[in-house]
């Protein structure tokens, strides 16, 4: 057995990863090579028998469970045009506004974001939808593209997240206080959004739909909010169990399954071919996030069981500097991965090295948790590899070019730091729920 120093294993890490990465490998399999090389060639060949262990552990661990529940429910709530109906009635409250329409498209994107706990469902979904719409009354392709981009990515922040599952386990931080941390967080960003979207309206008419305005009665706003009774009540279900302690997160995305079937059930649009789709998707996605999962979990195992993990957090807690210096530079690291990783393998990566640092320099482990996710949620926009950007281009007009979409996401990716500053000036922001409730 050779056992390396860890900081040769640190720098063969990382170059790995680069290189995988400047090849295309996907992160899944790029992981799962590098855990697999490493344990042979550093540790010992019999420890290769952690790696079906470790795999084996992963996916049955009770609390993954909510991870295809939830990728289910969102699955099932986009074939189910549970959007559609919800655009038809912030249309009719918002579409007598200066950008009306975007903001209807955020407002959206958030009661979605607390149905579905993914980014793509919203994102996919309000594509389809709103694009059409906006374009042909006057919006610029910067608004409405960059709207619906930013407001999908709430979909990781608002719970019930699916990131916010993975991140609690691998950080071990309460999944139920990262959820009442993420609530508020979540909302401000969202009122950033609509308050920039409506200055762009006041200041900018001609690209705000001020030319094609068109307003409602009373009576035909009252009747469109129909289409807000079952979103309302699954939100109420799902989020309901959890905060209130009646369902842990697991159970709760049972609930949030059952009840999205139930939904487009009674709206008349469940059948065998929708159920299929979104097993289709749910088998998919859940397949592609517990191979990172296990790929990672394996190699962050080896990385522990080297030292290395422990001579960055000495090398860290050595240096006299802020500690609000070192905070703002690991936000930096995740900033910067997230341009070019999978949230879920930059959190098998880099939780179990920040989070102790974290608590070591005397931060809240919960309030951390929820900064790293506003980060991973920026890097669903942030260029070349955003997975919203890919999402948009997807399902957008042929008119509409990749650069179209990378300028329209810039001010929103500003919001969301402006959002993070906040959150850092202003802790009990992200605090005062998870306090209050557990």
């Amino acid at each position: 057995m050779m056992m390396a120093d860890p900081v040769l294993t640190t720098s063969l890490l990382f170059g790995f990863m680069l290189l995988f990465l400047m090849l295309g490998v996907p992160i899944a399999i790029a992981l799962g090579g590098i855990s697999i090389g490493m344990i042979y060639f550093f540790w010992s060949p019999m420890a290769l028998n952690m790696v079906p262990i470790r795999a084996f552990s992963t996916a049955s661990s009770f609390e993954y469970v909510a991870i295809p529940l939830f990728i289910f429910m969102a699955a099932m709530l986009q074939r189910a045009s549970i959007a559609e109906d919800l655009y038809n009635t912030m249309q009719k409250f918002f579409g007598g506004l200066r950008g009306g329409l975007a903001v209807g498209t955020i407002v959206i994107c958030t009661l979605f974001a607390a149905m579905a706990g993914i980014s793509g469902a919203a994102t996919i979904s309000m594509g389809m939808i709103a694009i059409p719409a906006m374009l042909a009354r006057g919006y610029g392709k910067d608004i409405a593209l960059g709207s619906i981009a930013a407001g999908g990515s709430l979909g990781i922040l608002i719970p019930p997240s699916v990131t916010m599952i993975v991140y609690g386990i691998v950080a071990n931080t309460s999944i139920g206080k990262l959820y009442a941390g993420g609530l508020l967080p979540g909302l401000l960003i969202s009122a950033l959004f609509i308050a920039y979207l409506l200055i762009r309206g006041w200041l900018q008419p001609e690209i705000s739909g001020g030319r094609e305005m068109t307003r409602y009665s009373l009576r035909e706003k009252l009747v469109s909010l129909k289409g807000l009774v079952l979103p309302v009540l699954l939100i109420v279900g799902v989020m309901g169990s959890i905060l209130t302690g009646i369902a842990s997160v697991s159970e709760a995305s049972a609930i949030g399954a059952a009840g999205s079937i139930l939904a487009a059930a009674v709206l008349g649009r469940l059948d065998w071919s929708v159920l299929r789709q979104a097993c289709e998707e749910t088998l998919q996605l859940s397949c592609m996030i517990f191979w990172i999962i296990i790929g990672a979990t394996a190699l962050s195992t080896f990385y522990t069981a080297m030292g290395a993990s422990r001579l960055i957090e000495g090398l860290v807690l050595d240096l006299e500097v802020n500690r609000w210096l070192i905070l703002v530079g690991m936000l930096s690291i995740l900033f910067i991965m997230g341009m070019m990783l999978d949230t879920v393998g930059i959190i098998m990566i880099t939780a179990p090295i920040f989070v102790p640092i974290i608590t070591a320099l005397g931060f809240d482990p919960v309030w951390f948790g929820i900064l790293f996710i506003i980060m991973m949620e920026i890097g669903f926009l942030t260029p070349p590899f955003g997975y919203n950007l890919f999402y948009l281009r997807g399902v957008a007009p042929p008119e509409v070019r990749m650069t179209d979409i990378y300028r329209s996401v810039v001010p929103f990716i500003a919001l969301m730091l402006v959002a993070v500053a906040i959150c850092m000036v202003f802790p009990q922001i992200i605090l005062v729920l998870p306090n209050a409730m557990f």
